[in-house]
């Protein structure tokens, strides 16, 4: 099979139905749309979930959920597999971080994540640490700090 001979699926394709065209074509007049009414009109119908002034399901519905966003803290995540290019005996600070490009969008701090290896001891500074970071970061022979 070659590209010049793909075609679609038959009974997949469909010409559009041009109203509006003469009596003949049995579309012409009116359009298919009847006479008068809300939907015969140039914008007419109705918006999505209308239900003709009834009381809508979404109203009729209690509400649900709660949204924190407005003191909610959202922390930029570093895996320690990112800390594998820092030299032994480095301290790992957040400006340092973005001054090596690891974090673009410090947000409302950094949290450390365990995933990955460690292979370098570090001394690591960041706002949140997660166990298995805190951990690894131990076990290279490392340090945590919380600022």
């Amino acid at each position: 099979m070659k590209l010049h001979e793909l075609s679609p699926a038959e009974g997949s394709k469909f010409s559009r139905k041009r109203v509006g065209r003469g009596i003949g074509s049995g579309m012409g007049k009116t359009s298919t749309r009847g006479h008068k009414g809300q939907n015969a009109r140039s914008g007419g119908g109705v918006r999505p979930g209308f239900e003709g002034g009834q009381n809508p399901l979404y109203r009729r519905l209690p509400k649900r959920g709660f949204n924190n966003d407005r003191f909610a803290t959202e922390h930029a995540i570093v895996n320690l597999e990112q800390l594998n290019g820092f030299a032994a005996g480095t301290e790992v600070t957040p400006e340092l971080l973005l001054s090596q490009g690891i974090v673009k969008n410090p947000k409302d701090g950094i949290k450390i994540l365990g995933a990955g290896e460690l292979t370098v001891a570090l001394t690591v500074k960041a706002h949140k640490f997660s166990e298995s970071a805190v951990a690894k970061i131990q076990a290279a022979g490392g340090k945590t700090e919380v600022i």
